[in-house]
Parts: structure tokens; sequence; C-alpha cells
């Protein structure tokens, strides 16, 4: 009797958080819809809808709505779900609660390369391309700096460390050099993340690459689980740990190079979101991935929305994300001290 009203137990859980899933992954797709309406220039809701599905509307209005504000948030959707899914990802690698996307260093990565290409005058496509680069090169990096010496867990985090700090110098050192008038304002601004600039041409290569990496973390879903136990634990179930943890750290890297390389550094998201995720749905990264993609999703889309409509002028988006951020994970610190439990 106890056998069958425990797995009538396990089995209405998993529904709840099915459910749960479900609907957080449908609440960015309604967010998305009322932000095309959002902006300087407020539009109705028919008119909305006729630019999207081919109504009778002004082609100015259709244009807004087609060419500016759909590529911009749906790009907000894919870069909060990327950081959200690859924060996730490495808490559960890490095991340390502490570490969000960029724990290899590359944010500072895509940076130094979006600063040179601004400095060479690349252009937007080459900004993307550079700093896309320069994340990856700042992670791989790190991991063989760690592969080197052991490729334990605290060796990779203490190369990742070492290879932000180097990259955050050599940004400076382009900032250096840059000009003050011209390329710096540049550079600084991109710094501080932000989505203005966004168009398809952007928007495609970064959902090409979302899709392998977010695809590759969810087919990975029940290893992760197990490498959330300890490594001994993980190898006596005779899983490879040092080459599956290699391969959900680049996978993880993917995503986030990606995102960054469209919207600038955009910190908090990878460190808070999976904490409420896990709250809602437990640690089964079987629920955990998509509900801390849709969450991400739903977040980042309001931190855009509050960027570009609350003052006259846009507010970049990792001041935001910190100002809100910050007071947010301390109270979930709290709740977890005054819970007596710790912190998972």
């Amino acid at each position: 009797m106890r056998t069958i009203l425990g797995r009538t137990e396990r089995a209405s859980g998993r529904v709840r958080q099915a459910t749960i899933v479900l609907v957080l992954c449908l609440i960015p797709i309604l967010i998305l819809f009322g932000s095309l309406l959002l902006g300087r220039l407020n539009l109705g809701f028919r008119e909305v809808w006729a630019s999207l599905f081919g109504g009778e509307v002004r082609e100015t209005v259709r244009a807004l709505v087609l060419r500016v504000r759909l590529p911009r948030l749906v790009a907000a959707a894919v870069v909060g779900a990327n950081l959200a899914v690859s924060g996730a990802a490495f808490q559960g690698v890490f095991r340390n609660p502490l570490v969000e996307s960029r724990i290899l260093g590359v944010s500072a990565g895509a940076g130094l390369g979006a600063a040179l290409a601004m400095v060479a005058r690349a252009g937007p496509a080459g900004i993307q391309v550079f700093s896309f680069a320069g994340g990856l090169l700042a992670a791989a990096l790190a991991i063989l700096l760690a592969s080197a010496f052991g490729g334990g867990i605290l060796v990779l985090v203490l190369s990742g460390v070492l290879v932000s700090s180097f990259f955050s110098s050599l940004v400076s050192l382009v900032k250096y050099f840059a000009d003050p008038y011209v390329q710096l304002p540049g550079i600084t601004f991109w710094l501080m993340g932000g989505l203005s600039a966004v168009r398809w041409a952007e928007v495609l290569p970064l959902v090409v690459v979302s899709a392998v990496g977010l695809g590759g973390l969810f087919l990975l879903r029940w290893r992760l689980n197990i490498l959330t136990l300890s490594e001994a634990e993980a190898q006596a179930l005779g899983l490879p740990v040092r080459r599956l943890r290699f391969l959900l750290v680049t996978l993880g890297t993917l995503l986030t190079a990606a995102a960054v390389s469209v919207s600038g550094v955009v910190g908090w998201v990878g460190l808070i979101v999976p904490h409420a995720a896990r709250a809602l749905v437990g640690p089964d990264h079987l629920f955990l991935l998509p509900a801390s993609a849709g969450l991400g999703a739903a977040v980042l889309l309001l931190f855009d929305d509050i960027a570009r409509t609350a003052l006259p002028t846009e507010i970049p988006l990792d001041i935001l994300t910190g100002l809100i951020g910050v007071p947010v994970f301390f109270a979930l610190f709290m709740r977890q001290i005054r819970k007596g439990a710790g912190w998972r």
C-alpha cells in the first residue's frame, strides 16, 4: 500500500512539475506579444496583430513591429534563456550555487573581441563575430589551463577567474588606446549591455547556435543530474566524469558566448533565475532546464521593456539586472538561511 501511495505521489509531483514548466514556457510568448505594444510609440493590439499576420496597417507601423521591435524581443528572449540555462548547467556541473554562466571568463573574452572589432571599425556583424570568438577563446583557454593541472572543479574555477581577470585587463588596454570621442563611448556602452541595435541579421545566428547548445544540454540532462553527486559516486555509476564535464561546460559556454555577442554583458540572470526555477520545479534537470529557459526569457523581456520605456534615454541592461538582481539574490539567500537549510 505504501509503495502504491509513494508511486502516486511521485506521479502527481511530476505532473505538477510538467505543468509549471509548460506555464513558464508560455509566459514569455505572452510577454513578447505585449512588449510589441510598448515603446516610444505605443501601438494598439489591432495594429500589432495586423503587422504580424498580414492585415491592413500602415507600412511604417509594420516596419516598426517586424524590423525593429520583433527582432529585439526575440533576441531578448533567447539571450535570457541562454544565460539562465547555462547558469543552471554550470551550477550542476560545479556543484556550487554561486556559479553563473560567466564563470570561465566568457564575458571578458567577448568584451575584448567586441572592443577590438570597434577599434577596427568592423561594423555590427564584425562585432558579433569578434565577441563570439573572444568568448569561446577565453573559455577554451580556461579549460586548457585546467586540464593541464588535473581538470578538477576547483582548478577549472580558478582558471576561469584568472582568464577573466587577464582578458578584462586587455579590454582596459584597448579602451586606453581607443579614440576617446568615437570608439571609447561605443565600447563602454556595449560592455553595459543592451539590445537597441539588434536586427534580424544578428538574431538568426543567435537562434541557430542557441538551438545547438540548448538541445545538447537537454539531451544530457540525466547525466547532469548524476554529476551533481560526488565525483566518486558518478564514476561508480560508469560515467566518464571529466569528459562529460568538459562537454557540458563547452555547451554552456557556447550559449553564453552567443548571448553576450548580441546583448553585451548582462549579469545576474544566470545566477538568480536557476535558483528561482529550482524553487518551483526542484533540482531534476529534466524540469529545471526548460523551466530556467522559460523564466530566463520572461525575466529578460521584462528587463528590456523597463530599459526602453522607463526613461527618455535607454537604460543599459547590466545596470538594471544589477540594481534588481542583487536585492533579489540577497532576499533568496536570507530566506534559505532562516529555514536553517543552508544554501543548496
